[in-house]
């Protein structure tokens, strides 16, 4: 059986949709799944890849298993399935496809962000001076966050007061630009400003 996870996320590049893939596989290879390796296929968008998987699902093959894996976006009720939560959800509005099993759709954290909070070390080092470690709470449970909670926190712990920065480094205007620009081509931003 061969198996296809259909996966939101990735960006609009060869490039980037091969380090997609990597990186899904890697994650899979330590999770154990190595002898049993499913695809990942990148969705992209959040209704793409609901699309993509569809097709699949209504041309299913015996030797075939199509999988949907995408953020839950808000946290789903007790006792909710996936299925069910996407269903639920108003932008949402997805009904399963027919052909497709009750356990075949998966949902990540709310957020993707919330995969920054997990590694509180590499915000350290990517923000550096202008990182506040207590601007996140300790939370026990990152999947029971609320994208809103995620963030709050994250703008809370990351914010630079604009007045200190200015008299410090007077060309500041520029830093939100240039950091927007630098982490859209995957560069860390200077601490020159």
């Amino acid at each position: 059986m061969r198996v296809k996870i259909y996966i939101e996320g990735g960006g609009d590049s060869a490039y980037l949709d091969e380090r997609f893939r990597e990186g899904w596989t890697a994650f899979f290879e330590r999770a154990g799944l190595d002898n049993r390796m499913p695809r990942p296929v990148r969705g992209k968008g959040r209704t793409q890849t609901f699309d993509l998987y569809r097709t699949p699902v209504r041309n299913r093959r015996p030797d075939e298993l199509p999988l949907l894996l995408v953020d839950s976006e808000s946290l789903p009720a007790q006792e909710c399935s996936p299925w069910q939560h996407l269903k639920a959800r108003p932008e949402d509005n997805w009904d399963k496809p027919e052909g497709a099993g009750d356990d075949d759709a998966f949902l990540m954290i709310c957020c993707m962000e919330t995969w920054f909070i997990a590694d509180r070390v590499a915000l350290q080092r990517f923000f550096g001076q202008h990182w506040r470690e207590n601007g996140i709470p300790k939370w026990e449970t990152l999947e029971a966050i609320s994208k809103e909670q995620v963030l709050k926190a994250l703008n809370s712990a990351s914010v630079v007061d604009p007045v200190d920065t200015r008299r410090v480094h007077p060309r500041s205007s520029c830093l939100p630009r240039s950091i927007l620009q630098r982490s859209r081509k995957g560069a860390r931003p200077q601490q020159s400003y």
